[in-house]
């Protein structure tokens, strides 16, 4: 993708506040990225954290993904140096970084994003870059279109995140209901008090600070992106590949099963 003509639509509505809906790609395939672009998402995130998914495979997903008039983001493995610059590199549109906890972790975020004086990613010539052509016009593009967004997903994070967001380079936040309710000793269990508590206290702050506040809906059920929305949510990612294809597929099992 030449990125030298080019904006992006995220960065955009991020700049403004407003409402965004992507999902998630774990499946290593265009059809897959074609037919989730039918759903109107305006993004899509490729999983390197969990699942299959190389820099090679994701480099292929990105052009797919971008050719069907949607930004690319990459999920990345860990909050570390050399994959953040090589997905990038790559073509992303942006990064999700997971597992920042304190100040000093988004610091390290934005600079595996910027190059210097504002970062210290390594410059390096590849798709992003036009393979060399218009490494200029990439950099400009960088410093005002990439898209960071740091995950919060541990109890951690939810206690800094004053100071997390006081880190000029971030253009938002997005919440992992499993692993933070996992690092309060309770996987999966979003009803219980104390986790209620702390997703209040990140919705609170959100609110107050005005920033863009994400949270991944992990199932595929409308009125619980809905709900969230309600809460002052705007950057929504809406379920993944896998389980959109699971769950139809056992919801009309079922249907079927019980008609005969």
């Amino acid at each position: 993708m030449n990125f030298s003509h080019t904006g992006s639509r995220l960065k955009d509505k991020l700049n403004r506040r407003e409402e965004t809906i992507g999902s998630w790609l774990t499946i290593n395939h265009q059809s897959v990225v074609e037919i989730m672009a039918t759903g109107g998402f305006e993004w899509l995130v490729i999983d390197m954290e969990h699942g299959a998914i190389d820099v090679a495979d994701a480099m292929n997903l990105m052009g797919h993904i971008q050719g069907n008039q949607m930004d690319a983001l990459v999920r990345v493995s860990k909050n570390e140096e050399v994959i953040i610059k090589r997905v990038m590199d790559a073509g992303a549109q942006g990064v999700i970084v997971p597992m920042v906890n304190t100040r000093a972790e988004a610091e390290y975020a934005v600079g595996c994003v910027r190059y210097p004086n504002e970062g210290k990613r390594g410059v390096g010539l590849s798709r992003a870059q036009h393979y060399g052509l218009h490494f200029p016009e990439y950099k400009e593009w960088l410093e005002n279109h990439s898209v960071l967004i740091v995950q919060v997903e541990h109890i951690q994070a939810v206690q800094n995140l004053e100071e997390i967001l006081n880190v000029p380079g971030i253009d938002g936040i997005i919440v992992g209901p499993y692993d933070l309710s996992a690092s309060m000793g309770m996987p999966g269990k979003f009803d219980d008090p104390a986790v209620i508590e702390a997703l209040a206290q990140v919705e609170k702050i959100g609110s107050e600070r005005g920033i863009n506040l994400g949270f991944h809906v992990i199932p595929p059920v409308a009125h619980q992106l809905a709900e969230k929305r309600d809460k002052g949510y705007n950057f929504l990612a809406f379920s993944l590949d896998f389980l959109f294809l699971g769950q139809n597929v056992r919801e009309q099992m079922n249907a079927y099963r019980n008609r005969s």
